[in-house]
This record gives structure tokens, C-alpha cells and sequence, in this order.
């Protein structure tokens, strides 16, 4: 079945954010509503987007069946750009048909294009499926030894409010 790759346009906004609601569902996250569905497609569509979105479609569908976003960040030790995969989804009637692969694949050749140093992503603990693929078809490790830590807007707030 032919896949075809292509960014994110206007067209296929709500079909992108229909794609990010399929991804929190499939997290079991809470999806994000209007305003952030607005948000996400003013931050790929606009003059200085903040992220990179791919759309995968496959058999000439006008809809699309996967997606992939990508930013860029920097290696200070590298100096070299560092593309990374914040998002690869594939709506599960669709998965095990190459559609994952060609966006990795995609986000794989434009990082080596754009001079990356490399590139990174994170899997879910529970998505052993993922990790395997990472792992076994694209020679990717997993770094143990470095912690993902995160802080919310609230967090956020809140700390720089104790501190003011």
C-alpha cells in the first residue's frame, strides 16, 4: 500500500488534531479541547512555527492515518542541532503497514539532512511494542541514565511566585 508523506496544512487541521485526541486516547490522557487544538495548528502553520507536523496517508486517502511532530533543540557538548520526535502516532487499523516507519523514516533522513547530531524521542514504559520497534528495527538505545523531569504551568507558577 503506497504511503505518502506530507506537512501539515491548513486543509488537514482538523484531521491533525482529530490525530492528537486519537494519541491522548490511546495514552488514556485527557485530550486536548479547542483552544489547545488551536494552538497546536497556529504553532505549526505559523510565519516562525514552533513545531514541524507531518501527516502520513496511505492508498491516495484524503484523510490521514498517522502523524509525526517534530522541534529542534541543541546539543551544547555536540554544538550540533538535535532533532526531536515529540510525537509519532498511527491510528491502530493502520499499524504494522509501514506507516510508523516512514515517518521515522522521515524524521530520520531530515535530521541527517539538516546536520543533526542526533536524534531523540521517549516511549511510554508500558509501550513495550514501541520500544521494541525503536530498539530492534531502528538500532535506537534506550538511555538509562538520564531522568525525564517536567514541570507544569502550575509548577511553574508556583515556583516562580515562592520565589518573587
Amino acid at each position: 500500500m503506497p504511503i505518502t508523506l506530507q506537512p501539515l496544512t491548513r486543509e488537514h487541521a482538523g484531521s491533525f488534531c482529530s490525530l492528537v485526541i486519537a494519541l491522548a486516547e490511546f495514552e488514556k490522557l485527557v485530550p486536548p479541547d479547542a483552544a489547545p487544538q488551536g494552538r497546536l495548528v497556529e504553532d505549526a502553520l505559523s510565519e516562525r512555527p514552533r513545531i514541524e507536523v507531518w501527516l502520513a496517508f496511505v492508498d491516495e486517502a484524503e484523510v490521514p492515518c498517522g502523524y509525526l511532530i517534530l522541534v529542534e533543540t541543541y546539543s551544547s557538548f555536540l554544538a550540533l542541532p538535535t532533532l526531536y520526535i515529540e510525537d509519532v502516532f498511527v491510528l491502530p487499523e493502520h499499524r504494522g503497514a509501514g506507516v510508523g516507519g516512514a515517518l521515522l523514516k522521515k524524521a530520520a533522513t531530515l535530521a541527517h539532512e539538516r546536520g543533526c547530531g542526533r536524534m531523540e524521542w521517549t516511549a511510554l514504559d508500558w509501550n513495550v511494542n514501541a520500544q521494541r520497534v525503536y530498539e530492534q528495527r531502528l538500532g535506537a538505545k534506550r538511555m538509562s541514565e538520564w531522568f525525564l523531569y517536567r514541570m507544569t504551568r502550575e509548577d511553574l507558577a508556583r515556583y516562580l511566585e515562592r520565589d518573587a
